[in-house]
């Protein structure tokens, strides 16, 4: 059984982020890109399956620049067999993303689709679900533990009141939370393994899909500076604070 595995080239998650002055986006100028952490928990629970013996082959996928093909080897070096392209330095929103990989699932037929369940830049939290609507797929979202066994796949979700457990026919698609493992370190000898792995590169359109953005940035903007806090006498200074500064009751 196959195991498609999207990853996506994010800014690594210990640089802080500038906005540019003209508000446009994110200043992304000579700053440290890495694998998305959901993501990498996807490839490693990918190769964990693999090495169980349940999972025959790890594929992963990336939509994006050139430089992509970086977080894929990144993802071989964990444990994924061969990796896909998809160049374009077009926008790429949820939906483009969502549709190019309806169009691999097709192509590939995996059993099995994990990905993070978002995307530490955008925090959209949209493609698996969408991937799971349009290629009229069972998902589950959020997966803190992951168990195949018989044609299905049980997975374990957290939720409000505590913790779900859903049980999927195959294909099926899953989003991966924190909790679901650890990635493993990336050793250098399978860093040099990941040289020689194949890695197939394709267009937007030789899947036959439109990647034109359907929404529109106005403005990105640094969240407002905090204000110091104040220590207050009593109860009756606290609730006047309330109702008067913060106007919260």
């Amino acid at each position: 059984m196959k195991v498609l595995v999207p990853v996506k080239r994010v800014v690594d998650y210990n640089v802080k982020v500038r906005v540019k002055s003209d508000g446009t986006g994110v200043d992304i100028a000579n700053v440290k890109m890495s694998m998305n952490p959901f993501d990498e928990i996807a490839v490693e629970e990918a190769v964990r399956l693999k090495e169980k013996g349940l999972v025959t082959e790890v594929i992963a996928v990336s939509c994006g620049p050139a430089q992509c093909q970086e977080t894929l080897r990144t993802a071989m070096a964990i444990g994924a067999d061969r990796a896909i392209l998809v160049e374009t330095d077009a926008e790429l929103q949820p939906l483009a993303v969502a549709k190019l990989l309806k169009a691999l699932v097709d192509k590939e037929q995996p059993g099995l689709i994990i990905l993070g369940k978002q995307a530490i830049d955008d925090d959209a939290n949209q493609t698996g679900q969408m991937l799971a609507a349009l290629a009229n797929l069972p998902q589950a979202t959020f997966a803190s533990k992951v168990e195949l066994a018989d044609g299905k796949v049980s997975v374990t979700r957290e939720i409000d009141g505590g913790l779900e457990t859903l049980s999927l026919s195959l294909p099926a698609v899953i989003t991966t939370d924190l909790r679901l493992n650890e990635p493993r370190y990336v050793t250098l000898p399978n860093i040099m393994k990941a040289k020689k792995k194949p890695l197939d590169n394709v267009k937007p359109a030789d899947l036959g899909v439109d990647v034109a953005p359907r929404l529109k940035t106005l403005k990105v903007s640094e969240p407002p500076q905090r204000g110091a806090g104040v220590k207050v006498a009593d109860v009756a200074a606290l609730v006047a604070k309330l109702k008067t500064e913060a106007k919260v009751i």
